[in-house]
């Protein structure tokens, strides 16, 4: 069996893993680490808080700084209220495409890995290999935050590392961040005819998304000259509003979720700090004026810092020497790979399938983009040899 014809049966394994963000990944993880064991690595799990999930970290070759890492995470997002073709935890393939909830994001990338692992175990004789799998990246990278930590303690950190999100193997050297916040609203509830005796923490949470909306405007004129992105400058999305039991109560609670997507660091602690002094001089005197009891908290739900364009890449100069590439690019997309790079890696976002599949019912990949991406870690583990 080639290297393609195993992707494929890997993949399929994986498929069958619903590793959907709230539920465990460790079934997954043991499988990986079957596969990695198999073939002489040496694997670590690290641990989330509450057990039921973890990052693998494997190593072939030497004990020895100066690596080339491979990442990927092992979480997808749910397929609840889609509808599918198929069952989308059973891989099918029809007319060049395997279809599957995960597949394209980012399943295909980890398959490859494995299926060059014994390759690997040959070749990293003198530069180590390094593969890293995650938890919760669909959450907020939760999973890559708590491995840096791991990481950074290592004498033997990689020094460089190849994320295979999907990109339809194109070379993303930048990406923004993508920070997501709930912010909690705790007023009073009343009867609807008398507002006034009332907190409505509808209305104030309301208040603080027309805020949200006036930063919008303000962050585009912060738009960094020569800015390769697009929209070039930082964005913000409000993507709920909870809130409200009837049409005659006051509500006493909402919750708004909402995101910050950084092109420069500056742009996330001027919105941070923007709507703090807003709720804090605004918005928590006026509700309570009316009941002292009255509160606005935001919770963090993940910080995901973006991946920064350098001039001094060798992720980038050795995935083009093994691709062929010449141009590299920049997505709006959020990545672990800005993970990696605050620990001194080099970093690039290179795998297969299009983004545009991802999330989707009916998620796919085409086998031709499977088959790129063996070529290239085909080509990178003789380059090792």
């Amino acid at each position: 069996m080639d290297h393609l014809e195993t992707s494929i049966s890997v993949l399929s394994d994986l498929i069958a893993f619903p590793t959907v963000s709230t539920d465990s990944n460790l079934a997954i993880i043991d499988y990986l680490a079957d596969q990695l064991t198999a073939v002489g690595a040496e694997v670590t799990r690290y641990h989330d808080a509450s057990g039921g999930k973890a990052n693998l970290y494997a190593t072939l070759g030497p004990e020895r700084a100066g690596g080339i890492l491979l990442a990927g995470h092992t979480d997808v997002v749910p397929v609840t209220e889609q509808r599918w073709s198929s069952d989308p935890f059973e891989m099918t393939s029809d007319k060049g495409r395997l279809y599957g909830r995960g597949t394209c994001d980012m399943k295909g990338f980890i398959a490859a890995c494995i299926a060059l692992a014994p390759a690997f175990a040959r070749s990293a004789t003198r530069r180590p290999v390094h593969f890293a799998f995650t938890y919760d990246e669909e959450t907020g990278c939760l999973g890559a935050a708590d491995l840096a930590q791991h990481l950074a303690a290592r004498d033997d950190r990689p020094s460089l590392a190849i994320i295979g999100e999907p990109t339809s193997m194109r070379l993303i050297e930048g990406h923004k961040g993508c920070c997501e916040y709930s912010t909690h609203f705790t007023g009073r509830e009343g009867h609807g005819s008398q507002p006034e005796l009332g907190v409505n923490a509808v209305e104030y949470a309301v208040r603080y998304i027309n805020r949200l909306m006036d930063l919008r405007a303000d962050l585009q004129s912060r738009a960094p000259k020569n800015s390769t992105f697009d929209p070039p400058y930082s964005t913000i999305n409000v993507g709920a509003l909870h809130g409200g039991i009837a049409h005659n109560v006051i509500p006493g609670l909402a919750t708004v979720d909402w995101e910050t997507r950084p092109v420069q660091s500056g742009d996330l602690a001027h919105v941070k700090t923007t709507m703090q002094r807003y709720c804090d001089d605004v918005l928590l005197p006026q509700m309570q004026a009316v009941w002292t009891g009255a509160d606005i908290v935001t919770e963090t739900i993940g910080e995901t810092v973006g991946l920064a364009p350098m001039t001094d890449n060798e992720a980038r100069d050795l995935v083009m020497e093994l691709t062929g590439t010449n141009g590299t690019d920049v997505v709006s997309f959020g990545t672990e790979a800005g993970l990696f790079q605050s620990l001194g890696m080099a970093a690039l976002v290179c795998g297969p399938g299009s983004i545009e599949q991802a999330h989707k019912p009916d998620e796919y990949i085409e086998i031709s983009q499977l088959s790129s991406c063996v070529d290239m870690l085909e080509r990178l583990s003789a380059r090792l040899g």
